[in-house]
């Protein structure tokens, strides 16, 4: 399973038309939209998670592609904390 984020997600954008529109390129095993504790309110960015080839494929086909008149970035999820370069700690989960 390959955990993809999705940023730059209109703030309207819900969990079924983030869904509808990643399942056009494989099967969807879920979708997560991030929102702010405190307020409630969605963040811009989420994860969905699929199969390594269809994962490879919705990136490839769904990066830079409009939704809601923003263009999303789409890649493969990092770790967070895990990159080497600012915060320092053991690296953190999802």
């Amino acid at each position: 399973m390959t955990k993809i984020y999705v940023g730059n997600l209109p703030f309207s954008a819900s969990e079924n038309e983030v869904r509808e529109l990643f399942s056009q390129h494989g099967t969807v095993e879920s979708v997560s939209l991030i929102t702010d504790r405190e307020t409630g309110r969605p963040r811009g960015f989420g994860f969905v998670e699929m199969a390594r080839a269809d994962a490879t494929r919705a990136i490839q086909n769904l990066n830079g592609r409009e939704l809601g008149g923003r263009a999303l970035r789409v890649n493969e999820a990092q770790e967070r904390g895990g990159g080497g370069g600012g915060r320092g700690g053991a690296p953190k989960r999802w």
